[in-house]
């Protein structure tokens, strides 16, 4: 469904949004995952993880 697609995901550091990249990160593999959030440090902080 995901696979070979390119993603985005609004809202994406806050708890829905990292359990939903998780998940298409584990079930799936997508062409490319873009994630928006107006946080930088959970931005960061994602990253790292």
């Amino acid at each position: 469904m995901f696979d070979n697609q390119s993603i985005l995901t609004t809202g994406g550091t806050g708890s829905f949004g990292q359990k939903y990249t998780k998940t298409i990160l584990e079930c799936y593999k997508p062409k490319r995952l873009i994630i928006l959030s107006r946080y930088e440090l959970k931005q960061y902080e994602m990253q790292i993880e």
